[in-house]
């Protein structure tokens, strides 16, 4: 359960209980990679791959799923068909109704995508999450706050979409003073930072946590009494994995979720 970076943090520096080397407690480096392969100043890495092998295996499989659709689904069709209902009616239509349908294969897109990523954390050989690198989070949300800039703009105006976002009917004028910087800045500044972070933050510590354990539990092995602490540290290894795969979806589910309210304020002002 721990990646070829961690088991050689633990083992190849041969630190066990007892054996007079402190704990290697693992830091920011397990989240560092040697370039797979370099093109001048291009390095192409294990989470580069993750994402590229992500990418591929959700095209992959909804493209052979709808290839050939039938009346009756079956197999691969069927399963495409429920993650593509489950998109459409608990996130899209919970937020936007069928006026969202239209953005519906953009939110499955992000959904899918961030959740084959995040599940990497524990598939054997790779078992890291690319989203736990900041860089691929950001991009995500990058893609879906300019999405909703844009939107914003054609449905509302240029003017129409800034004074609608600054200035929400019903309040008295003074508190605009203090309320339009606050709105601007949340919707162009917060609202990416916090929907990027968020994702980066959760498969950040998941990941860090399950590697702090896993190294305990090599750390604490032996012929005496940290086997049993080592034992212990393996369960809790297990039981995050666990736990891990309900927060990988549920963080899938929470970008796409945003995204789609975020979607649904630039279709129309908000009342």
């Amino acid at each position: 359960m721990v990646t070829a970076d961690v088991q050689t943090l633990a083992s190849e520096s041969g630190c066990h209980l007892f054996s007079g080397c402190g704990f290697p407690s693992p830091g920011l480096n397990v989240f560092e990679f040697k370039p797979i392969f370099s093109i001048g100043a291009f390095d192409f890495t294990k989470p580069m791959l993750l994402a590229l092998i992500s990418m591929l295996l959700v095209i992959g499989f909804f493209w052979s799923a709808f290839a050939k659709p039938k009346m009756v689904p079956r197999g691969a069709q069927n399963v495409g068909e429920l993650g593509y209902l489950f998109v459409r009616d608990n996130i899209s239509r919970e937020t936007m109704g069928k006026k969202g349908d239209p953005y519906v294969p953009f939110l499955f897109s992000i959904f899918f995508f961030v959740w084959v990523m995040n599940v990497m954390a524990i598939i054997p050989f790779a078992q890291f999450p690319a989203t736990s690198r900041i860089a691929f989070p950001a991009s995500i949300v990058g893609v879906v706050y300019v999405t909703y800039l844009v939107l914003g703009i054609k449905n509302q105006g240029f003017v129409g979409y800034f004074k609608n976002m600054m200035f929400p009917p019903g309040l008295p004028k003074a508190i605009y003073f203090l309320l339009a910087p606050i709105e601007l800045l949340q919707g162009l500044i917060t609202r990416p930072f916090t929907m990027a972070v968020r994702l980066f933050a959760n498969m950040f510590a998941g990941h860090m946590l399950i590697v702090t354990f896993s190294v305990g539990a090599w750390y604490l092995l032996g012929f005496h009494i940290g086997a049993l602490f080592s034992a212990t540290s393996f369960l809790v290894v297990v039981i995050l994995t666990a736990f891990e795969l309900m927060i990988q979806a549920l963080q899938a589910y929470i970008i796409t979720l945003l995204a789609a309210s975020y979607i649904s304020s630039s279709l129309e002002a908000e009342h």
